[in-house]
């Protein structure tokens, strides 16, 4: 969860959330099965859906609770990891200058240093679209999935039964 305090430009947001969604294959993905295996599909394109709920005319101590409530719904809610998507975003306005983003990812897909990633590029993302300039990211060279298959290659013979056997 990000507190956004500020004026908020809503458009640049959902706009860089979803270039972030773009970049990364891995936040396009499904995992359905076949014959008892999962494998993972990778959508072309998503479209992110910013959901947005206004709690600003609440009262002020209402507002806080309304928005921590939103928040544990998000984290409890479940993933149709079959068709996708797996990540979820939710803008609560609290007041004019005031946000709460809430970002919801299923961990198959997110760990501890995505988040890192996560927030740079949305930084570098949103200060770009709020002043009406294109994206200064360069597409990735190297997606999760390519380090996936490098690493499985990797680890087969006799770097296998190194590894088991430590």
């Amino acid at each position: 969860n990000l507190r956004l305090l500020g004026r908020l430009d809503v458009l640049a947001l959902a706009n860089s959330l979803n270039e972030i969604v773009r970049r990364h294959d891995t936040l396009r993905s499904c995992f359905p099965t076949h014959d008892g295996r999962t494998e993972q599909r990778i959508h072309s394109a998503i479209n992110l859906d910013l959901k947005i709920t206004d709690v600003s005319d609440l009262p002020l101590p209402d507002r806080e609770i309304e928005a921590e409530r939103l928040v544990r719904e998000a984290n409890g809610r479940s993933f149709d990891l079959e068709h996708g998507p797996v990540v979820d975003a939710r803008l609560v306005r609290l007041a004019t200058n005031d946000h709460m983003l809430i970002l919801t990812f299923h961990h198959t897909v997110f760990d501890g240093w995505s988040e890192g990633v996560l927030w740079r590029e949305l930084a570098a993302l949103y200060a770009a679209y709020s002043a009406g300039r294109p994206s200064p990211l360069t597409d990735l060279p190297v997606q999760y999935g390519d380090y996936a298959a490098w690493q499985r290659n990797w680890l087969q013979g006799d770097v296998l039964e190194q590894q088991l056997s430590y």
